[in-house]
């Protein structure tokens, strides 16, 4: 057995086996070029790939150096593989999933869940995002090379309720220096010409390639081919209400009798102190169903209430943006359609709003209108036909989550993974070792 595990053919057989099956995966069959320089490396020999260590040492042994070298190599190529293959870390920097997922809350997402897709710019500094460490504009990635978007075959599809990672559908475009607000935010309030020209204030303005922009986590509340409508926060999916999720939470306001509320009363309801708005004998928490039953029951609490935009007050910065002809809230919100690959709308003035940005920017067509007429790649078009699936995303802390009712459809392309399971809890309110969330270690993210 020990001769079969040790001859050059069996291993040979065994790597080119597993290539295989890899590129097959892949789906780009020109990598299959690359047998035979495993082929080589296992039976002929004759180039010397490992060019950092000596070919046939004296000793038979490397030197030190040269073995760590080696071992750094091997674990940078073995842990890129992975992460963009299989499974990558993820931190929640937010409390747009507050109860589900909380601030300090350390993850895994699963690449494999609806396939892992194939980076857009593959030269990159390894294991950093899109900037290099210390650094605020010097990019970690080349665009020399630009591959189009292809996803390997998952073991599922994006499904309702999924909590997913993706990437920022307005990250296309950034000013550095508020890197965190979205660019086309910062233009609908200050205007274009400001936010270019105000360089002290805003920064140079950049462009972030799909897999470069910022990573986000929301539930999937509707999928491809979904209509979606908000009543009094209530969200309806094909006209059923969803489903109940227990980490759902509102803000409200709670009233007291002017007495303070005990903060190792709301510790124990696990409200951070960042959520704590105080004015008076008023609070303004984020709650849960299960923490608003609770609040009602302390003696100094004369009332909670939930905070509600009526219908018809519009907010202009929702999508898709047109107070006037959809003055819509994040109470009140809709009807809208969720796009489906393959699947053709009836373009007109009146809904563009909603696939001006799929059509131009997502799908990469010129997009003109003049004289009342829409035009698609210098055509009059009053149709379309979508060539990607979308979603809708949304963050379980309803009233401070920016989401898919502040920017529109989140497409395929930019689906990243699903959140698998939380391996590590660290409460930013409280010191070592009591910041640690013991109770949440391993939990699956539902």
């Amino acid at each position: 057995m020990r001769s079969i595990l040790t001859n050059k053919w069996f291993k040979f057989a065994i790597v080119a086996l597993v290539y295989t099956l890899w590129v097959i995966w892949l789906g780009i069959y020109w990598w299959f070029f690359g047998l035979i320089m495993i082929f080589d490396i296992y039976i002929t020999q004759k180039v010397h790939w490992a060019f950092w260590k000596k070919k046939n040492p004296p000793d038979g042994k490397q030197t030190k150096v040269v073995e760590w070298v080696d071992a750094i190599i091997f674990a940078v190529i073995a842990a890129s593989f992975i992460r963009m293959f299989f499974i990558e870390a993820y931190t929640i920097p937010t409390s747009s999933m507050e109860k589900t997922m909380l601030v300090g809350d350390y993850l895994f997402v699963s690449k494999t869940a609806y396939g892992p897709k194939l980076p857009n710019t593959p030269i990159s500094f390894p294991f950093v995002h899109h900037t290099m460490p210390l650094t605020k504009t010097v990019k970690s990635y080349s665009d020399a090379i630009q591959w189009k978007y292809h996803r390997l075959k998952g073991f599922s599809h994006v499904h309702r309720n999924d909590v997913v990672v993706f990437n920022f559908p307005e990250g296309d475009t950034v000013a550095v220096n508020m890197q965190a607000q979205s660019y086309y935010q910062l233009v609908r309030m200050y205007g274009r010409e400001r936010v270019w020209n105000d360089k002290r204030t805003f920064g140079d303005i950049i462009y972030r390639p799909v897999d470069k922009r910022e990573n986000y986590i929301k539930r999937c509340v509707a999928i491809p081919g979904d209509s979606l409508k908000i009543v009094n926060a209530q969200v309806f999916v094909n006209g059923k209400a969803q489903i109940t999720i227990p980490g759902l939470q509102y803000d409200y306001i709670v009233t007291t009798d002017g007495t303070a509320i005990n903060p190792e009363a709301l510790d124990r309801l696990h409200i951070s102190k960042a959520d704590r708005h105080r004015n008076g004998a008023q609070y303004m928490f984020p709650l849960t169903k299960e923490n608003v039953g609770k609040l009602k029951k302390f003696s100094n609490v004369i009332s909670v209430e939930r905070m509600n935009m009526p219908a018809g007050r519009p907010d202009p910065n929702i999508f898709p943006f047109d107070p006037k002809d959809y003055p819509w809230n994040v109470d009140n919100f809709g009807p809208i359609w969720i796009p489906k690959k393959g699947a053709t709308v009836h373009l007109t003035l009146k809904n563009l709003p909603f696939y001006r940005r799929i059509i131009r920017v997502y799908e990469k067509n010129k997009l003109a209108v003049k004289d009342s007429t829409i035009y698609i790649n210098d055509k009059p078009a009053d149709s379309y036909t979508f060539n990607m699936n979308y979603y809708w995303m949304m963050g379980d802390n309803r009233h401070n989550s920016a989401d898919s009712r502040y920017w529109g459809f989140v497409p395929e392309d930019h689906v990243v993974g699903k959140a698998s399971f939380i391996w590590l809890s660290l409460n930013k309110d409280k010191s070592f070792p009591a910041n640690i969330r013991w109770n949440r270690f391993f939990k699956k993210v539902e």
